[in-house]
């Protein structure tokens, strides 16, 4: 394979080194800025630059006031980096000088201000008590918000090329394996001991450019002290038994966002071992983690323990964001199509649906089943005694979500292309945008990948080589498309089943257009307790449920949203719709709006079919339990003898819906 570095400014280039390389991948990232987004992505990103993503530092106190991440004795922990890790991408793919401006203050006086030890970052209780630099390790301070900041520094020394980033984390890896030994990651919080494997990755994304042996030593050693992901996600009994304790006993390890994080350690170790022990712990894990604890919206439960498959279990937003970009990552290194889909799922139906439309307000849990949004316990492993983990506000639960949101969707749109190890690049996952680069033989392409996928199913790629040349793109297929169809110049060239890899090899002429279509047909799928979804292509579909919102200002939290049903929810699907989705439902869609939003009246897609409303299928305390059926799958219950024709839009769309039904007779 070859080795990725970046060698220009911030719009244009990615070359390979044309030398073997140790580190083991299936595809390259492309350095951020090269991928913009276009369509309803754009409009997507610019709410994010207009809301919270571009303004949390003006209104988030524990950002604003003196941070300590410019110096200062305010935020010193993880906050001030996870909101840098969202709005520095955003920043570099809208390339609004504004935010690059803001967001690049708190990197110079991180580059600036390292010791001359190597430890970085605010200052640490020695430093402020004695007015001395960190020596040795003892007098540092928590290792995990500076895995966070390696990241941010990651991004911005793709997006730059600044010449200080690689020295800067050469001295502080340093100083890592010098102290680690007798101040291991465990040594403040947890957390770092939980996480490491973000530390462990830009390790070794260091040593794929400089090739230090020292690397090799410093990763081996973190991964000796972090969680055993991959020990825990291959021996299968982890997952197994998280489905029923919800104990404090090594709770840790069940933490959603740790989970999230968690997921994509064996495939980084992979990289350097490259022993397939690593990759096949990966597949057994999440096959494992998704069947226990997945819902239908592509997330696994997390409240904030994983917390098994009822529907009525929350997920948190942080959980989300992370467990994307361990997705995004896994996928560079294994190029296995499983986990395009699965971060497809998550991106269009689990991540929207915990954000107002605005981008301002957010639950810390949201519910796959959430037919209430108001204060309460609910059915939460952390129930937390405020109460307020399910409702919609910029603090409500922990503001932890209220920083490291922002990462979803500028990450999703960077990994929208990769790099192929042979010198051409990969559409792997869907979304309008367009790619300026360059390729190792220092041509210049852009391609104009146009579409409103997901809310269409045909994307068309105009391909502009600055010159005709050779060389290969790679297309995958969903597994949702039973047989895609692919056009090069209008004429089909070629048919593929779901699931797989398409690639076409040949010389590209500038304005070559490459089509794909990928057919599509209702469907449904089994849940937790004989639970049923309809889904549609990358698209899960709930029941559109009329709302109230009202305001509420909380003393603590301060102001957030109420959300309460104002039309029937207790619907049960028919059998017959569950046997023969097709011919039993209907599939409608409008015009695509111009001013794209996530809210149920900005749904392009709505589908109607029949239902029975259960009269004993009721909320206790905000809590909608699904309604017992026996093995064969159908509630027997009192059920309304006339069947009702429901509404139901895609999922991301929704704040209040049923998503997993009972099915009656």
């Amino acid at each position: 394979m070859k080795n990725l570095y970046l060698i220009g400014s911030i719009l244009l280039t990615f070359i390979f080194n044309i030398q073997s390389q140790s580190l083991k991948f299936q595809y390259a990232e492309i350095p951020l800025g090269q991928i913009t987004p276009t369509n309803w992505l754009k409009q997507q990103s610019d709410i994010l630059k207009n809301g919270s993503t571009g303004h949390l530092d003006e209104f988030h106190k524990k950002i604003q006031i003196d941070n300590g991440w410019l110096g200062g004795k305010g935020d010193d922990w993880e906050e001030t980096p996870y909101w840098l890790d969202g709005a520095l991408p955003l920043a570099y793919i809208t390339k609004d000088p504004a935010l690059i401006q803001k967001v690049n203050k708190y990197v110079q006086w991180t580059l600036n201000t390292q010791r001359p030890s190597g430890f970085f970052g605010p200052y640490s209780k020695y430093e402020t008590e004695t007015g001395k630099p960190v020596e040795i390790g003892s007098q540092g301070a928590d290792w995990w918000p500076r895995m966070v900041m390696l990241k941010v520094l990651q991004q911005y020394y793709q997006a730059t090329n600044d010449p200080r980033v690689i020295p800067f984390m050469q001295k502080y890896f340093a100083y890592q394996l010098k102290n680690l030994k007798e101040n291991p990651l465990e040594k403040w919080t947890e957390w770092a001991k939980a996480r490491g494997g973000d530390n462990l990755m830009i390790v070794y994304w260091l040593y794929n450019i400089t090739k230090d042996p020292n690397l090799i030593t410093l990763g081996d050693l973190i991964y000796s002290q972090s969680f055993q992901w991959t020990d825990m996600l291959g021996k299968r009994d982890w997952a197994i038994a998280a489905a029923y304790n919800q104990t404090g006993e090594r709770w840790m390890e069940r933490h959603a966002v740790n989970v999230g994080m968690g997921i994509k350690m064996p495939a980084i170790q992979y990289q350097i071992k490259n022993d397939p022990y690593f990759l096949n712990s990966l597949r057994t894990g999440f096959k494992d983690l998704m069947t226990l604890h997945g819902l239908p919206h592509g997330m696994f439960s997390g409240d904030e323990d994983i917390h098994g498959n009822d529907p009525v279990q929350g997920t948190e937003l942080c959980a989300t964001v992370e467990a994307m970009y361990s997705l995004e990552q896994i996928i560079s290194i294994t190029g296995e199509t499983h986990y395009m889909d699965a971060l497809e799922r998550m991106t269009f139906n689990a991540l929207p649906a915990q954000t107002t439309e605005d981008f301002y307000h957010r639950q810390y849990f949201g519910i796959a089943n959430q037919v209430e949004v108001k204060k309460g316990i609910y059915n939460f492993s952390l129930p937390f005694s405020r109460k307020m983990n399910n409702v919609y506000g910029p603090f409500a639960g922990y503001t932890c979500c209220t920083a490291n949101m922002h990462q979803g969707w500028p990450k999703y749109i960077s990994h929208l292309w990769y790099a192929t190890t042979d010198g051409g690049v990969a559409a792997l996952v869907y979304g309008p945008n367009k790619l300026q680069t360059t390729l190792p033989n220092g041509m210049g392409l852009t391609i104009d990948e146009q579409t409103q996928y997901p809310f269409e199913d045909q994307i068309k790629f105009i391909i502009q080589p600055s010159k005709s040349s050779e060389f290969p793109i790679e297309f995958r297929v969903p597994i949702w498309c039973k047989e895609a169809i692919i056009h090069v110049n209008g004429k089909e060239i070629k048919r593929e089943k779901g699931g797989q890899i398409v690639r076409i090899k040949r010389t590209w002429n500038k304005n070559d257009q490459v089509d794909l279509f990928f057919p599509n047909e209702i469907t449904t799928k089994n849940w937790a307790k004989n639970s049923r979804s309809i889904e549609k292509g990358a698209l899960i579909y709930a029941l559109k449920i009329k709302e109230e919102v009202t305001k509420q200002i909380h003393p603590q939290e301060g102001e957030y949203l109420e959300i309460m049903p104002k039309s029937d929810w207790n619907f049960g699907l028919l059998k017959t719709t569950i046997a023969n989705p097709i011919p039993n439902t209907s599939f409608h869609s409008v015009p695509f709006p111009k001013d794209f939003k996530w809210n149920s009246m900005s749904s392009p897609f709505e589908i109607t079919t029949l239902g029975k409303k259960i009269p004993d299928w009721k909320t206790q305390d905000g809590v909608a339990h699904q309604p017992i059926t026996t093995r064969t799958g159908v509630y027997e219950g009192n059920v309304n003898k006339e069947s009702e024709t429901i509404r139901l839009i895609p999922f991301g769309f929704t704040r209040l819906r049923v998503v997993a039904f009972p099915v009656v007779n």
